[in-house]
């Protein structure tokens, strides 16, 4: 089939990737423009542009698709089909409606549930135990469009967000060449989502990974898997911000307050919460690198000191 895909980081990446290896053409490739990155603000290619230029694919990266030289630029690849997978950019009706086939999209979850901006860390914020990939046909509705295909992934007890993102980037790949091959073979039927079982994934901010340490400990365990690697899940402590990159809950009885320490030792750090106690594994001090507990604990062993507040 000849394809036109649109994507931008890593997890789009590994579906280009794919495609490469397959027997279908890539007509081009759409990424979104270069950002600023880092300390510097260097403009930073993305994960996709480094790709289609290692292979010499013809490159797009334009502001907006809504302007209609644009629209007339896609229309004249006479695609069969456009592959979308973590674009960025909104795709507007008239060009859904450009390629033979139209415009199919992966996405992170089990449709409907976890339409949106962050399904993969929404999955594991919510202590969903199955998740997966879908691949849909996209409408001008925000990943409302009907299901081609679905493969579920069981989430393992410690599953973070970067992991789960690796495993499904891959299982995406993998959907959307099998349904490739069904497009091909007028094999696939499409099914409507169920709106009523939809679910929303709002995009995360770094305010909302500060600790609350009111909440069960098996909430925030949760809450420190989905935000690894972004934004971290972070503290308070001894005035600085601590980022907490592992933790697991302890299922303990206590009648302290929260944020008391309830145990302080090269094992870990025991944090009190209203429901058990939230175990620290690893942890990062601004300015130095992600230690172990077992370091944090040498280095200040005398600030830890089990029944007093860890503030």
């Amino acid at each position: 089939m000849k394809i036109i895909f649109a994507g931008t980081p890593n997890f789009a990446e590994v579906a280009l990737e794919a495609l490469l290896h397959s027997s279908h053409q890539i007509l081009a490739v759409y990424t979104q423009p270069d950002r600023p990155a880092g300390r510097g603000l260097k403009l930073v290619q993305s994960a996709v542009k480094q790709l289609a230029l290692s292979y010499q694919l013809p490159l797009h990266q334009p502001k907006s698709l809504k302007d209609e030289h644009e629209q007339s630029i896609l229309a004249n690849f006479n695609a069969d089909v456009m592959v979308v997978a973590a674009y960025g950019l909104l795709l507007p009706a008239a060009v859904l409606s450009l390629p033979r086939l139209g415009c199919i999209n992966i996405h992170p979850s089990l449709l409907p549930r976890w339409r949106g901006a962050a399904p993969i860390q929404r999955t594991i914020y919510a202590g969903d135990t199955k998740t997966g990939v879908s691949i849909m046909q996209m409408d001008v509705g925000l990943d409302t469009g009907p299901v081609l295909l679905q493969r579920e992934y069981t989430l393992s007890p410690q599953e973070t967000a970067e992991s789960l993102h690796d495993h499904l980037a891959k299982l995406g790949a993998q959907a959307l060449l099998q349904t490739l091959d069904l497009l091909e073979q007028h094999q696939v039927r499409a099914q409507p989502q169920n709106n009523a079982f939809a679910t929303y994934a709002e995009k995360l901010s770094k305010e909302e990974a500060l600790i609350d340490w009111i909440r069960p400990a098996d909430e925030l365990a949760r809450e420190v898997r989905a935000f690894n690697p972004w934004p971290v899940a972070y503290t308070s402590w001894q005035g600085q911000s601590l980022r907490i990159w592992q933790a697991i809950p302890i299922n303990i009885m206590h009648d302290k307050a929260p944020r008391t320490i309830l145990h302080a030792g090269p094992d870990g750090l025991d944090i009190a919460t209203t429901k058990g106690a939230l175990r620290l594994l690893q942890v990062q001090l601004p300015g130095s690198k992600a230690i172990s507990i077992a370091d944090f604990y040498n280095a200040h062993h005398a600030l830890l000191k089990v029944g007093e507040k860890f503030t």
